[in-house]
Order: C-alpha cells, then sequence, then structure tokens
C-alpha cells in the first residue's frame, strides 16, 4: 500500500503538477493564468483525500472544465454547441 501522506502546510505537488500538464495539454499557457486564483489546491487535496466514496471536484481555469477525483484529472468537454437549436 503506498501512502503518500503529508505533513505541514500545501498541496501535493504532484496534483499541482497534473493540474498543470492537464490544462497545457488543452494549449493553456502557464502564464495565461494563476492556478490558486481558480481553485484552492490545498483544500482540494483535503477533500480527495478525506471522501470514502467516489467524490469529483469540477472547476473551470479560463475556460477549461476540469473534474478531479482521487485517481484522476480530466477534462470535461461541453456538447452545448453541437446540442443548440
Amino acid at each position: 500500500m503506498n501512502c503518500s501522506s503529508r505533513t505541514g502546510p500545501g498541496a501535493s505537488p504532484d496534483l499541482v503538477v497534473e493540474i498543470i500538464e492537464t490544462l497545457e495539454a488543452c494549449g493553456l499557457d502557464r502564464d495565461e493564468y494563476q492556478l490558486y486564483d481558480a481553485v484552492d489546491v490545498e483544500a482540494l487535496e483535503q477533500i480527495l483525500n478525506s471522501s470514502s466514496g467516489n467524490v469529483e471536484v469540477q472547476f473551470t481555469v479560463e475556460g477549461i472544465r476540469l473534474a478531479v477525483t482521487p485517481e484522476s484529472v480530466d477534462v470535461l468537454i461541453d456538447d452545448e454547441d453541437s446540442n443548440s437549436t
């Protein structure tokens, strides 16, 4: 069992890096946003680590919608444009 429990203040660098890499994969440059203006990563990590069930936290950074679970950081795709009538 691999538990990377951190003590002390601050979020896991792994979660921060995973969010940043996901945003960059969507074409968003690091200079285009301030991650900590969009989400409190430390609080996000606490929610993910304290949940005993399935939890998903969604937030938007510069128009890119993300869904974060204990297992992954995923981009949410809107179907609004294709469904508009």
